[in-house]
């Protein structure tokens, strides 16, 4: 019998429709064997080399752009995709497929969970966008029905994959003692925050693109944050677009480690900037430093009329076929690779989701980036507000066994959470 895996995807926008849409391709095409090499699994490169990928819906808001989407992944595999759009587009779609294995969820930040929720109420993996949600609660639902129903949640936590990092992480800082602070930098470009996303004032730089990197030291030091300080700044957005929303964020974390990491985010890089976005990442430890400037990779090129620019051609790039079609690899796509073999070695070998723990990225570690995510959230608003009756920024945020509670000195303290992070 044919061994089949079908894929819904819900969100066409930056990342699924290009990322994400792309990766589908290559899979309806070759299968899974040739990308698993990257990430270490090629042990299960002839294991899996018969199953077939499908994917069979596509859903938006608009149908525009599931039009659009479709038109897309025609071009790249001479296949029709059904659509789906409205404000729910994944109950029709899983209606339509009662049998749908995965459902890619690449909607706005603030609304991954329902679709996530639907789809494990009705049987279907997911694999999502970071951050998994912007609230620690629905993360907690989230991983609940997971395990009740042995369905993996996995999330797009491509950095981990960033050849560098694993450079960092899997050798150099095991040779460097103990680390004592850390400086984390992702600036996206103004496009992003202005023409490409209407929901910017939903969410905010950090939750948008720190989680990244909270996820670097959580997944790879096996960290916990114990507090929080947060500041964010309004102003190019609020006044010359009339977003309410911030321009850029800082966000101080102490880890149980007792290291402190310093994470910047904007998202109002100017257009003309050299690069797609700006990020590097510094690690100072007892035994040594770590710096990693993951924008300028070492390619620079310069058009007449057009500028200079810098090239990451580790995130993604396309590599030439016979045919004149092109493979899509980089540790852009590496993720979603890992999230997908661990679902075929549940549908497929009957493996638990405690067997495939750190295998991919998992909703339990992306839970922690979510509880730092709404913390610093939280802190930020208040000292935002604060900061505007020249009140200082006061606010800090404490997890404990308790959960977490916002220290506020001009008025009583607030627990967010009872639960431990």
């Amino acid at each position: 019998m044919e061994r089949r895996i079908k894929i819904g995807l819900v969100g066409a926008g930056m990342f699924g429709g290009d990322v994400h849409l792309r990766t589908y391709a290559d899979l309806q095409r070759s299968g899974i064997s040739p990308w698993l090499g990257r990430i270490g699994y090629d042990d299960f490169a002839s294991e899996f080399a018969d199953v077939a990928f499908e994917l069979v819906g596509l859903g938006t808001r608009t149908k525009i752009s599931a039009e659009r989407a479709r038109a897309t992944y025609a071009d790249l595999t001479s296949t029709q995709v059904g659509t789906f759009y409205g404000e729910t587009p994944w109950v029709d779609m899983i209606e339509q497929f009662p049998d749908l294995d995965i459902l890619a969820v690449a909607t706005p930040d603030h609304l991954h969970t329902a679709p996530i929720l639907h789809g494990l109420q009705e049987g279907v993996h997911a694999v999502a966008e970071k951050p998994m949600t912007l609230n620690i609660e629905e993360a907690d639902r989230i991983i609940e029905l997971a395990q009740e129903k042995n369905l993996l949640v996995g999330l797009d936590m491509h950095k981990r994959y960033d050849p560098d990092h694993l450079k960092i992480f899997h050798e150099l800082v095991g040779q460097m003692g103990k680390p004592i602070y850390g400086r984390a930098v992702l600036e996206e470009p103004l496009e992003v925050s202005t023409r490409t996303f209407k929901w910017v004032k939903e969410s905010d730089p950090f939750s948008y693109v720190g989680v990244h990197w909270t996820d670097l030291f959580i997944s790879y030091l096996n960290l916990k944050p114990v507090s929080i300080f947060a500041v964010g700044q309004k102003t190019k957005l609020t006044q010359e677009y009339g977003i309410d929303a911030y321009d850029a964020a800082q966000v101080s974390v102490i880890f149980d480690n007792g290291m402190h990491v310093h994470f910047a985010n904007n998202w109002i890089t100017p257009d003309d900037f050299e690069g797609p976005v700006n990020q590097e990442i510094e690690i100072l430890m007892t035994g040594g430093k770590i710096e990693s400037d993951s924008q300028y990779r070492g390619l620079r090129y310069t058009i007449e009329g057009g500028g200079s620019h810098t090239s990451n051609t580790h995130f993604t790039r396309d590599v030439l076929r016979d045919d004149g079609s092109k493979a899509y690899i980089g540790y852009g796509k590496d993720s979603l690779i890992a999230c997908i073999l661990g679902i075929l070695r549940i549908k497929f070998n009957g493996e638990s989701l405690a067997d495939l723990d750190r295998t991919y990225p998992t909703a339990k570690e992306g839970r922690i980036s979510v509880a730092i995510i709404e913390a610093a959230r939280n802190v930020m608003d208040l000292n935002f507000a604060y900061l505007q009756k020249n009140m200082g920024t006061p606010v800090t945020a404490k997890f404990g066994t308790d959960g977490i509670t916002i220290l506020n000195p001009y008025a009583d303290n607030r627990q967010i959470y009872d639960k431990s992070v």
